[in-house]
Parts: C-alpha cells; sequence; structure tokens
C-alpha cells in the first residue's frame, strides 16, 4: 500500500465513524445515504498474499517460440506450460545480452551489463554489486545455488551471497574437467539441498532463495551423430530440461502456496537466421527474446502480458515480492504487470560485447524504443519491430531522424569503448597479475584456464582481439560482425560441438587455413587427430597452438601425450614442466606426471603424482585405471584390486573400458 492508499482508508474509515449517530437521524438519512455508506464503508481490499521463499530457474539457450506456452506446438514442455498456466507469462521478454554470464549478471543484479561489468563471458562481475543473492542472504534467507556450466562458474562474481554455490564439473572421457552437466545432477543437488536443510519441513524458521541453471539446450544438442535434425534435438533438449524442472516442481510441493517461481531463458538461439549459428554475437530478436514466466503468490493466473520487459525486472521484482528492496538498479518492478496493469512505456538496452572481446571486432548495441529497435554499429540499423518482427528491413535511411535520436540515447547506456571494459579485459588476461591466478580490481580472482574452457563452449575465437587491448578507443571503426558472418558461422559450427568425424576435421582444417593465428583452431584440430589415434599430425597443431601464446595447460598436454606415444621421454618430460608451469594445482597435470615416471620405470614417483591427481580429484577414470596398473607392477595386488573395483563401481555399465578393467582386476585377485 502506498501513501496515499493508505490516507484514503483512514478517511473512509473515519466517515464511518461520524456516521454511527443517534437512531433517529440515521433512519432520517438513511435513504440519501445509502450509495454513499456503501462506497465509503466497503471492506477494504485485501494485500495480496507475499511470498515467503524464492526460486529462480533459468534455462540456458532457450527460445520463447519453442515453448509450448508460446505457441510451438510441437513443444514438449508441460512443467513450463503449467507454470504459465498458473501465472504470468511475458510475451516480449528480452534479455541484456545473449551471453550466458551477462545474462545472469544482468538477472541477478537487475542492472544492464554496464552496471554489472561483466560485458563477456569470463569478465567477472564487479565484486561491490549488490545482487539477489547478497540481499537476500543480509536478509536472513538460506541461499544456493546450483549451476550446470563453467561460464557460471564462482570465479566469475555470482557466488557472492549463497551459503552453498554447487558448481563442480565432472570429468570427461579426455580426464579434463567436463564445462557443463546434465539437468538431471543438477536438479537432484538442488532437491538434496532442499530436504537436507530441511526447507521443505512446515515451521521452518528461516525462508530460502533456491536458483537453479540448466545447460539444456546449449549446444550441441543432444548426440550429433544420431542422425536427428538440429530442430528436433534442440527440442528434444529442451523437453529434458522441462522434465527435470517438473521435478523440482514436485518436490516444492510442501512449500509451493508460499513459493514465487520465476523460469526464463538467458537469451535464445539462432539457426541461420541473420546469417547467425549459435548465440553471442548479434543482437536481434532472434538471441535476445527468452520466455519468462512467473508463478506464486499474488501472481495473476493465466495471465499474459504484451508489455516489452528486461531480464532487468527480474530483481527489483522477486525482491518486491518477498517484502524487501533492491535499490540502483536499471530494471524495474513488475508488479504492476503482475496485478494487470499496464506497464509505463521505457526504453530496453540490450548489448554484446564479445565481437570486440572475442574477435576484435566493433561491439553491438541495442535500443529497443516504442515500435523501434536501433543497433549501434559501424553500418547502424533501424527497424519498425511492431511491423517487422524478424527484423527483415532496415528502415534505418528513410528514418534518419529517428536513427540519430536513439543513437545519442543508446550512448548515454554505454559508449562503444567504455574504459572499464579495457581494465577488466587486461586483468582477465592477466596483465601485470602473478602466475597462476589473474584478478581484476577489486574483482574475484579468475583461472588462467578459464579462457580455455569458455572457447570450448563456443565463446571465444581465440583470435587476435589483443589490438583491442592497445586502441581500446577505435571499437567502432573495427569491422562490423555483419560482414564477418561467414567466419563467426563456420567457428559457431566447429564451437557448437554439432560437427563430428571427417566433418569436424574438415572444418577445422579450414580455419586454421584462413585464421592461422587462431590458436584455439589449431589445438582443437590437435586434439581432434589426437582422438583418430593421428599423432603424427597432432603434434604440429599443438606446436602452432602453442606459438600462437594460446593460454593454459591444455596444448603443452597434448604435445606429451604425442611425445610419449614415440618414446620422446625427454620431450614429453619439458611438455609437462611448462603445463605445471602454467597449472600448478591441475590434477591433469599430475596425473600425466604419473604415467610419464612409470614408463621410465620410477613406480614410487608414478605412484605419488597418480595418489595425488586422485586426492584432489576422484573423477578421473584413467588415472585410476594408470594407478591399478602401477600397483599391479609393484606387487601390490590387494591395492591394485581395489583400484580396479573402484573404478568399476564408477563407470557406467556400458562403458567401453570395463572390459579391459575386469581383465586387471582378474589378474591381481
Amino acid at each position: 500500500m502506498n501513501r496515499a492508499e493508505g490516507v484514503g482508508l483512514r478517511s473512509a474509515l473515519k466517515f464511518c465513524a461520524l456516521s454511527l449517530q443517534p437512531l433517529a437521524l440515521v433512519a432520517l438519512l438513511a435513504l440519501s445515504l445509502q450509495p454513499l455508506a456503501l462506497a465509503g464503508c466497503a471492506r477494504p481490499p485485501q494485500p495480496q498474499p507475499r511470498a515467503r521463499n524464492l526460486v529462480l530457474i533459468t534455462i540456458d539457450t532457450l527460445r520463447a517460440d519453442r515453448v509450448g506456452a508460446y505457441g510451438w506446438t510441437r513443444a514438449r514442455t508441460p512443467a513450463l506450460d503449467a507454470l504459465a498456466r498458473g501465472g504470468v507469462l511475458f510475451e516480449r521478454a528480452y534479455a541484456a545480452a545473449p551471453i550466458t554470464l551477462p545474462s545472469h549478471a544482468t538477472i541477478l543484479t537487475g542492472r544492464y551489463p554496464p552496471g554489472h561489468g561483466a560485458r563477456d563471458n569470463g569478465l567477472p562481475v564487479t565484486e561491490s554489486v549488490p545482487t539477489l543473492a547478497t540481499q537476500l542472504h543480509a536478509a536472513r534467507f538460506k541461499t544456493a545455488a546450483v549451476v550446470a556450466a563453467f561460464p557460471l562458474d564462482h570465479q566469475f562474481g555470482l557466488a557472492r551471497g549463497f551459503d552453498v554455490y554447487s558448481d563442480r564439473m565432472p570429468r570427461g572421457s579426455d580426464g579434463r574437467l567436463a564445462n557443463e552437466r546434465p539437468a538431471s545432477q543438477v536438479i537432484d543437488e538442488a532437491i538434496g539441498w532442499l530436504t537436507s536443510d530441511q526447507h521443505l519441513a512446515p515451521g521452518t524458521q528461516h525462508p530460502f532463495f533456491l536458483w537453479v541453471h540448466l545447460f539444456e539446450p546449449h549446444a550441441p544438442y543432444g548426440d550429433p551423430a544420431s542422425g536427428g535434425s538440429t530442430g528436433d534435438r534442440y527440442d528434444a533438449e529442451i523437453a529434458t530440461a522441462d522434465r527435470e524442472i517438473g521435478r523440482l516442481l514436485a518436490a516444492l510441493a510442501p512449500v509451493r502456496d508460499r513459493t514465487l517461481v520465476i523460469a526464463a531463458g538467458d537469451h535464445g538461439e539462432a539457426f541461420g537466421e541473420h546469417g547467425e549459428f549459435a548465440h553471442s554475437i548479434f543482437v536481434y530478436d532472434t538471441t535476445l527474446r527468452v520466455p519468462l514466466l512467473m508463478n506464486g503468490p499474488g501472481v495473476r493466473a493465466a495471465a499474459r502480458v504484451t508489455d516489452p520487459v528486461t531480464l532487468a525486472d527480474l530483481a527489483p521484482t522477486a525482491m518486491r515480492a518477498l517484502g524487501q528492496t533492491m535499490s540502483d538498479v536499471d530494471g524495474i518492478d513488475l508488479a504492476p504487470a503482475l496485478a494487470g496493469t499496464p506497464l509505463r512505456a521505457r526504453e530496453l538496452y540490450a548489448e554484446s560485447f564479445a565481437p570486440l572481446v572475442e574477435f576484435g571486432w566493433a561491439p553491438l548495441r541495442a535500443l529497443r524504443s516504442g515500435a523501434w529497435k536501433y543497433i549501434a554499429a559501424p553500418s547502424a540499423e533501424l527497424y519498425d519491430v511492431e511491423h517487422d518482427a524478424g527484423e527483415q528491413t532496415n528502415v534505418i535511411a528513410a528514418q534518419s531522424t529517428v536513427a540519430r535520436g536513439l543513437d545519442q540515447r543508446v550512448g548515454k547506456f554505454s559508449p562503444a569503448s567504455p574504459p572499464s571494459l579495457f581494465q577488466g579485459m587486461q586483468a582477465e588476461r592477466g596483465a601485470g597479475a602473478p602466475a597462476g591466478r589473474v584478478s581484476g580490481a577489486g574483482a574475484p580472482g579468475v583461472d588462467t584456464d578459464a579462457s580455455e574452457r569458455l572457447r570450448a563452449l563456443g565463446y571465444s575465437s581465440g583470435g587476435d582481439s589483443q589490438s583491442a587491448l592497445r586502441n581500446p578507443q577505435s571499437a567502432m571503426s573495427r569491422p562490423d560482425p555483419k560482414d564477418r558472418r561467414e567466419m563467426a558461422a563456420r567457428i559457431a559450427q566447429v564451437t557448437s560441438g554439432e560437427l563430428t568425424g571427417a566433418a569436424l576435421l574438415a572444418a577445422l582444417d579450414g580455419l586454421v587455413r584462413d585464421d592461422p593465428k587462431n590458436g584455439q583452431a589449431h589445438l582443437r584440430l590437435a586434439y581432434a587427430r589426437l582422438e583418430v589415434g593421428d599423432c603424427a599430425r597432432a603434434e604440429p597443431e599443438f606446436q602452432k597452438a602453442i606459438a600462437t601464446g594460446l593460454p593454459g595447460a591444455d596444448a603443452h598436454v597434448g604435445l606429451a601425450t604425442c611425445q610419449g606415444r614415440r618414446q620422446d621421454l625427454n620431450g614429453a618430460q619439458q611438455s609437462l614442466e611448462e603445463a605445471r608451469r602454467r597449472a600448478p594445482d591441475d590434477p591433469i597435470v599430475s596425473a600425466n606426471f604419473g604415467i610419464l615416471k612409470a614408463a621410465r620405470g620410477d613406480l614410487p614417483g608414478a605412484t605419488a603424482s597418480l595418489e595425488a591427481a586422485l586426492a584432489a580429484d576422484p573423477g578421473m577414470d584413467e588415472a585410476r585405471f594408470n594407478l591399478a596398473l602401477v600397483y599391479a607392477k609393484l606387487n601390490k595386488r590387494s591395492e591394485a584390486a581395489a583400484a580396479a573395483r573402484e573404478l568399476l563401481r564408477r563407470l557406467p555399465p556400458n562403458a567401453a573400458q570395463r572390459p579391459e578393467v575386469e581383465r586387471l582386476l582378474k589378474a591381481v585377485q
């Protein structure tokens, strides 16, 4: 209730009290005062129920138009559709950036990227910026987050305020940490936190805030080798995410009547629209429009809001619904829309600085104002999105006055070359930082292999973006991303994981031919050749990747593998020493040292290195197998058998490695 409403209610109650006059006077005036008395003494409106808990569900790479509630007839999204039926669906919700970390930072802070600092994946959120978690934790909420992919790793600044921040990824078949994990694991952990901490029990003292992030349907969509079409596999991944959301909602049943549930995509996905594949480069609505659903206390059922909204609105809206406030935000409280009142007209901002940070191209900034959407670029664009929702006809020539005004206003949200961005880039890339860790001013430490892992998810080309650091003022004189569509599409195809086998090798061969300074492309090509046993052609690619100055230890570990296979043990030793210098705590490096020591006959040294690797990360199956072999060579049969049994326990039933492990176990028993 605002101040004006409070005064009005007190006046009505005062009038009713004064009307309690002697009976004769009341009878005389009854006929004339009845309508006024009814108006003045009506029961005051009941306050809307307030949510006690908040559950935020973010689904990575989810287009709004592939959800059943948004009209997709082939959708398999019963959980999301049920949230829409029981709550509010926002038909025109937009991300502030088509990139995972910047968009999630906007969701949690209520600020556009210029306000929270995470202008691209790998550039941390400014540490002083409040988030939903820091605010609610201070209000004595219990807080937990379970995330499904490396771009949201704790080192990038979103873990602040969470009692639990689960971001541990599993190991892949090659022993390296995976960059994502399945929705089932995320939801298992989320439900485990809810139940183990008694958050679902009646009379629990503290309210809670739970954030779960699902990486389905991010590329690669399912199994690209299955033969299914890209669209069908994308829909299948959405169905997987929806099924797991259904499990979470079912677990919340004991507290659903006092829990606000918000489900949103962080950005969309392109399947060739505007020549784009995947996301992160362009700022067309293909990758900015997302589903947004709110369901819970005080939220109308089966309502649809047509006013445009931004994901920056989530934090202030959620805080108000919980009886809290969040100030200094770019978003607004959507309470009027939740109650059925139109929102005030405003302009919405979005950006992508990934072209600059990752490719050395010009950044893109967009401003939505009424029917217009303006894209600031070396060759600017203007669309009448009310009549051209697909942004097919650039009308900037015919509407130059409109474009000039929007260009001036978009600059108020962010210049094309903000100094803070380039300072952050220098920090993230290690300028002046001690070996092993790099930090931005006031930002959490960022692991030196972070850019490697982000590139593995398709968020960085590995091309020459260093010149952006040397001359930050030239951002808008750089190539327009529209003029680099073909190269961006080729990189996206490779990094998406959608290409396999010969098609992947051919695409990588083309990339390193056309972009020989692309260290990531050389590294990917090297590992693709290593996977098929072609070390003779993989080794030169590892060396070229190293020569480009690629950070991290992966290229050196791969080179050591090839050197070891051709019995160049001294060369392998040197490569692993360099890998250890770059990543002193990486258990993969320790495991490879163990394998090298075993090859040289240093079995006690091999045992120590392999045991250290497994102590750091018990999920390294190859290290455990090699440790079992070393135990067997040392005639430590019981230790070898125990290691083999543990490995069999960890391996999936259909794992190709099981027969070899079973033979080893039989030999040492």
